[in-house]
């Protein structure tokens, strides 16, 4: 065999191995294999009713979960009744969510129809008989399933759905007020005319020569700790005192008053939802918020310059008795914390003003 024999047996060797097998034969879906349900009407009634009771179950825990709310109430500071409450609570739910899941689950496998087939895929356009097909295939789907005619599981099932919803009702409905929305609860603290800036945790008063330029401290009112909630009256009490140069504070008149040797105090509730603006900036004497980032001048009387927050923090008019303790010459003049729609009718304009003195006759 001569070389150029070789060579083209070796090339139809090689077509013949780059060659494509002829696509296999498509086998088709498996014969189907009926159930039991399908065999015997006894038990495709049995699995009815199976369904039904797992629906009813649905039902029941929706109104448990209600009854437990109503029936096991929250006692404030009573932690053995918000344990029960919740734990009653979130049994009832849990069962008809539950419940309804089974119910279905159970539907699907034993009475609606498990035979499989084969979609051919198709253009989607929206013609009159496209939409035809969209009507015979949900008639049929409601066939399959037995939606229409398995009366007892179609109303059970809108039973058990119309009861879910009930728990989450009485919940948000319980979110509301009883009576009114109580804003003048943001309106009024603990500060009041004389009492001293504390330490925050310890409690000790504050001599305004302890307040050094740049520093800053987190203060609440005296006596807090025998406050009939002090962790709530904390929350809105909770107040920042600075001290910067004199020079460099540009108070508004009616705001003169305010400040003592540089040294002002401002609500450490953020105005945009309320987080604790802790972050002070000695250099700019800006303060920030670490959760949405809102910037405060300090300088400016806490104007905002920065982020969401829409109002400056409400200053907290300060002076010192004397014995040189740092005290409140009164409350906020305006309600603290995140801003409301009700919240200017809650500040008081006939004592929004303080009038202004001399540091030595405000000491």
């Amino acid at each position: 065999m001569t070389e150029e024999s070789k060579m083209a047996e070796v090339e139809v060797h090689r077509e013949a191995a780059l060659q494509r097998a002829d696509d296999f034969e498509n086998p088709g879906l498996p014969p189907h294999r009926k159930r039991q349900t399908d065999l015997h009407p006894e038990k495709e009634k049995r699995a009815e009713r199976v369904v039904f009771g797992w629906f009813l179950l649905s039902a029941l825990g929706s109104i448990i979960a209600v009854a437990a709310y109503v029936a096991v109430p929250i006692t404030p500071g009573d932690l053995t009744t918000t344990r029960f409450n919740n734990l009653f609570l979130g049994l009832g739910i849990a069962l008809a969510m539950l419940a309804i899941g089974i119910g279905a689950v159970h539907w699907s496998k034993q009475l609606m129809s498990d035979e499989e087939h084969v979609e051919l895929r198709h253009s989607t356009k929206g013609s009159e008989k496209t939409r035809a097909k969209a009507v015979e295939v949900f008639t049929l789907g409601d066939k399959e399933s037995g939606f229409t005619r398995r009366s007892l599981i179609r109303n059970s099932l809108i039973g058990a759905l119309a009861f879910a919803p009930l728990p989450a009702v009485v919940l948000f409905r319980d979110l509301a007020p009883a009576d009114q929305v109580p804003t003048d609860v943001f309106a009024h603290t603990m500060w009041e005319a004389g009492t001293r800036l504390c330490l925050d945790p310890t409690g000790t008063p504050i001599r305004a020569s302890d307040v050094s330029y740049g520093s800053a401290f987190h203060v609440m009112p005296e006596g807090i700790d025998e406050a009939e909630h002090p962790l709530d009256e904390k929350a809105l009490a909770a107040v920042l005192v600075m001290r910067l140069p004199a020079d460099q504070l540009n108070e508004a008149p009616d705001r003169a008053g305010w400040s003592y040797d540089g040294i002002v105090a401002y609500s450490k509730i953020c105005t945009h939802v309320g987080c604790p603006v802790a972050l002070y900036e000695q250099q700019t004497h800006h303060l920030l918020c670490p959760c949405h980032q809102s910037t405060f001048d300090v300088k400016n009387h806490c104007k905002v310059i920065f982020g969401p927050a829409n109002r400056p923090l409400p200053q907290l008019p300060i002076a010192v008795d004397s014995e040189g303790y740092l005290i409140a010459q009164r409350d906020f003049t305006e309600p603290i914390g995140p801003s409301y729609f009700e919240r200017l009718h809650d500040v008081d304009e006939d004592e929004h003003i303080l009038v202004a003195g001399t540091t030595e006759d405000r000491a």
